[in-house]
């Protein structure tokens, strides 16, 4: 935990730096390439005011946390205020690395909410590797943070 907050302090410093003079992160951009906002937030707080049927565009940091392993199709994301984000990419139109896990990414797009279903827990968790014990447990539906992104930058580890 000491490394990812080491690394979150140097990244949001060349993040902040990089906004200032117009530089670039670096790192490999997948989806659409984007400018990142100097207002670019790493908490949950871009869902205090979205209800379940609104959705707001922003940008957000945080930790990759999972990956899906069959294809790089969604990944989990870690915030500075321990919440998660499921993120899935528009259109299915780009994927990420497998081997993403761990790595800080800045991503550009739709914040919502969502409720997920029985089924799609299921499919998620068996994307994961879940034993058939663990997808018996899931039994209801659970809200989510959600997030679609138009495009993703994941940073060079420093």
């Amino acid at each position: 935990m000491k490394v990812f907050n080491k690394i979150t302090i140097v990244f949001l410093t060349v993040l902040a730096v990089s906004s200032c003079k117009k530089e670039t992160i670096k790192g490999d951009y997948f989806g659409a390439e984007f400018e990142i906002s100097s207002s670019v937030d790493k908490t949950a707080l871009a869902y205090a005011n979205i209800t379940p049927k609104d959705s707001v565009q922003t940008q957000i940091v945080g930790e990759i946390t999972e990956v899906c392993q069959a294809k790089g199709c969604w990944m989990k994301v870690k915030l500075d205020s321990e919440e998660e984000v499921f993120v899935r990419f528009k259109d299915y139109g780009f994927f990420v690395p497998k081997d993403a896990a761990g790595k800080t990414v800045v991503m550009n797009g739709a914040a919502f909410f969502e409720e997920m279903s029985v089924d799609d827990q299921r499919h998620y968790a068996e994307d994961e590797g879940a034993s058939e014990d663990e997808l018996a447990l899931i039994t209801s539906p659970k809200k989510t943070y959600r997030f679609e992104a138009d495009g993703v930058l994941i940073a060079q580890q420093p």
